[in-house]
């Protein structure tokens, strides 16, 4: 490999018009709300990229400087910097700076807590139970955060990394965003580069578990999925892929060397995997290094200039660059020329190299990624843990072996979300947990369910036999609700994957927190179990069990101002503070008025590509706009055009709603020839009027109305990319939302899963209409938990509109 490492392209460089210096001192306004602050006290200052800040040339922002020798200070339309010139260089009496949005002053050393920061993400949940106190991040209340950078390491040259040469120097990136949390991830990922695009294929589900399989075994576990019409994109091979009982000083945990009793023909087994419609990676745990029984060592031996006679094993030094080429040309080349399509690479030996301040796991997934796109064609991609800030270039992450148990499960939504603060939107957990624990069918349904509405579904487990990761291993009503959530899961990937374009477009995640599009509301800051999944939907799973009385799970929602619906009923939901109940097959998500989500037709294997038959689902309540991204899914020809792009808009009144799909723009071929889009419009009533315009010429509608979910389902309309569409909808005396009262109904579900005698429930169904409005007392029945009596309280406060 000539250009061995291969290089980002840096720009580290400012315009010399946002560069204002000082004695010892030199302030960059890199946008209006991104300052970087350094002091030498040598006046020799650092342009070299670091670790995470390569892009500092960037559009110079209006601002305005006043100085004096005694003084400098610096205002653009959001911050206010004001330095008093001193030998002393950065104090807390010499350097503050204003955020204009929020009056926040934030004064040099001022701490994170004091910022009120809200979290970021860490590097590992390996063997936590529960929660974990999470890094600090990007955002906080105050409105500002600063991200010290003073000690990373610095790119030379040949693109390696390399400690600094400006002892005592103080290198800072403040960021002063007021409450705009998606405006800081925009400027982050300006300075810090973007988010790679990530290949389509692995939006899909996965399977991977630590155990000893054969080839015969692990392909036979893949058909009977398809056999239980389960879709699967991946299959992770774990470490019994290659030879763990070594006669040496190894223990067996790394490893390049095929074990040939399980897999006797390697090469056969991933053509099999790839017949059957699927990737596949290796797990790699490199940190033993090369051994004397694996097949690569003599000419590794030969490439290091060790004599292969003596035997002595070669030790892993990711700062020794020979070492590191020889790596990846004489170990995993080999392999990925084999098929091999990505690595897991499992590091969890710490932070320490040969290279004082080089932390093996940064490095390593820095080179992993940029070596796995070597060839210029092939995104790059890697699967590990999170090694710091500026990971989110290198997705995805693996979250560690966590604990299986209800508290690890209720933390991921939360842990997943806060990762948006560090700008790393890629997390993929151990779907039912890792090892340990009580094994439990609840447990299992409700992590699945909450894989859906996570950025990878991947079920996994340690090899213990009584965990248990196959649907049709657990009992009946698990096993169903975790088919139809995997079945869900593949309809989702065209909306995913969309909204992996939007992360890398504008550095916002899949998964955010409720105070990114609600920062000044205190209730955005008071419901982490719920988070924004896209631009559409709201997800907030059940991660607790369900309650022995009601035999239902129960989740707080909050809803900010505006017309809420319950994705797949349709019911509209009021603002508010609100308690959602649900059975095993339920999963509380939420669309937001004016949604548009696009669905792909469900599939009973591997399917992820461009689909041919599109579902979109749409809400009444305001107006909305979606465009759905589609390309190759796997190249780099996106950067070069080679992408389409499908606008959907729908125009709102209270009694008509009007829809259109416009010609796709862009690339056209990377689209299906003709495709067939059923459109689902809920939450509304029985419309009285319905046209259709199908590239301008009036249609004969063709629809069904389903009042259970008050959806009104059009029959397929077949449309070329170029065509476009066009739908209006009315009702003529009355607004088209449905408001129909499900309470009855609801309180009829609620009944039949209490654990309550028969007769209390037919006098409770009997006097609803007099508990609904007040004019009876639930107290009466006491015979109700409190369980109970909450749930029945809760649908009657709904009822009532109050949340």
């Amino acid at each position: 490999m000539n250009n061995f490492p291969i290089q980002p392209a840096f720009d580290p460089l400012p315009e010399p018009g946002a560069v204002i210096g000082g004695p010892q001192v030199r302030f960059t306004v890199l946008t209006s709300r991104l300052l970087r602050l350094e002091y030498s006290p040598s006046g020799r200052f650092e342009d070299r990229p670091g670790q995470v800040f390569w892009q500092r040339r960037l559009l110079v922002p209006q601002f305005k400087v006043c100085s004096s020798p005694d003084s400098i200070e610096i205002e653009t339309d959001h911050l206010h910097l004001h330095y008093q010139v001193s030998k002393r260089g950065f104090t807390s009496f010499t350097l503050s700076i204003e955020v204009k949005a929020t009056g926040s002053v934030w004064r040099y050393g001022d701490t994170p807590r004091r910022a009120q920061n809200l979290g970021g993400t860490v590097r590992t949940l390996d063997e936590v139970p529960g929660r974990i106190r999470l890094e600090p991040g990007l955002m906080a209340r105050s409105g500002w955060a600063v991200v010290d950078d003073s000690r990373s390491l610095v790119f030379n040259a040949e693109g390696w990394l390399e400690p600094r040469n400006t002892p005592g120097n103080l290198d800072l990136y403040f960021f002063g965003y007021g409450l705009d949390y998606p405006a800081c991830l925009k400027d982050f990922t300006q300075v810090a580069g973007s988010v790679p695009l990530i290949p389509r294929w692995i939006l899909g589900n996965w399977w991977s578990r630590y155990w000893a399989y054969s080839a015969d075994e692990l392909l036979a576990l893949m058909d009977e999925f398809k056999a239980h019409d389960v879709p699967m994109s991946v299959c992770i091979v774990d470490m019994d892929w290659h030879v763990t009982q070594t006669g040496n000083r190894s223990s067996g945990w790394t490893g390049y060397t095929w074990n040939l009793d399980l897999f006797p023909d390697p090469q056969g087994f991933l053509d099999a995997l790839h017949a059957r419609g699927l990737k596949t990676a290796l797990n790699l745990h490199p940190a033993e290094g090369i051994h004397p029984h694996e097949e690569q060592y003599l000419d590794f031996a030969r490439w290091m200039g060790i004599d292969p006679a003596s035997r002595e094993p070669i030790l892993f030094d990711c700062a020794n660059r020979r070492f590191i080429q020889g790596y990846f040309e004489l170990l995993h080349h080999p392999l990925e020329a084999q098929g091999i399509d990505f690595w897991w690479l499992d590091w969890q030996q710490g932070i320490q190299s040969a290279q004082p301040g080089l932390d093996p796991l940064w490095w390593l997934n820095h080179l992993h990624f940029y070596d796995s796109a070597r060839h210029g064609n092939k995104r790059g991609f890697i699967f590990s843990r999170w090694g710091g800030l500026g990971n989110h270039r290198y997705p995805i992450g693996f979250s560690g072996d966590t604990v299986v148990g209800w508290e690890a499960l209720d933390f991921q939504p939360a842990f997943t979300a806060a990762a948006a603060n560090v700008g790393y939107g890629w997390w993929s957990h151990d779907i039912g947990g890792h090892m340990g624990g009580i094994e439990d069918d609840e447990l299992y349904a409700r992590w699945v369910q909450y894989g859906v509405f996570s950025p990878i579904l991947r079920l996994h487990s340690t090899n213990n036999p009584y965990h248990e990761r196959r649907p049709w291993g657990r009992g009946p009503a698990a096993e169903r609700a975790a088919t139809q959530a995997l079945r869900l899961r593949h309809t989702l990937i065209p909306y995913i994957y969309t909204m992996a374009w939007r992360n890398t477009q504008q550095g916002l995640p899949l998964i955010t927190p409720m105070y990114y599009s609600h920062p000044e509301a205190p209730e955005a800051y008071q419901c982490p179990q719920q988070y924004w999944f896209g631009s559409e939907l709201i997800a907030a799973p059940f991660t607790r069990p369900a309650e022995a009385d009601t035999g239902l799970a129960r989740q707080i929602v909050w809803l900010p101002e505006g017309e809420w619906f319950n994705f797949f009923t349709g019911e509209p939901l009021p603002p508010g503070w609100r308690v959602m109940y649900g059975d095993l097959d339920e999963t509380p998500v939420i669309a937001r008025g004016g949604a548009i989500v696009p669905l792909a037709e469900p599939v009973d294997w591997s399917g992820t590509a461009n689909p041919e038959t599109l579902h979109l689902v749409i809400f009444p309540g305001a107006n909305g706009r979606f465009e759905l991204y589609e390309d190759d899914g796997e190249t780099m020809q996106h950067l070069h055009g080679g992408y389409a792009l499908t606008a959907f808009s729908l125009h709102w009144q209270s009694q008509s709603m009007s829809f259109s799909i416009s010609p796709a723009t862009g690339d056209r071929s990377v689209l299906p020839e003709k495709r067939s889009y059923l459109l689902h419009f809920r939450g509304i009533e029985q419309p009285d009027l319905i046209s259709v315009l199908l590239n301008g010429v009036a249609q004969e509608p063709r629809f069904a109305y389903d009042p259970r979910t008050a959806t009104l389902s059009m029959d397929s309309i077949a449309l070329h990319p170029g065509g476009e569409l066009k739908i209006d909808i009315s009702a003529l005396t009355a607004e088209l939302i449905t408001r129909r009262d499900r309470s009855l109904e609801t309180l009829r579900i609620y009944l039949r899963r209490f654990r309550l005698d028969s007769w209390i429930k037919a006098e409770i169904e009997k006097q609803w209409p007099n508990l609904s409005t007040g004019a009876l007392d639930l107290h009466a029945f006491r015979a109700l938990s409190a369980a109970q009596s909450s749930a029945v309280h809760n649908l009657i406060a709904a009822k009532k509109g109050k949340g």
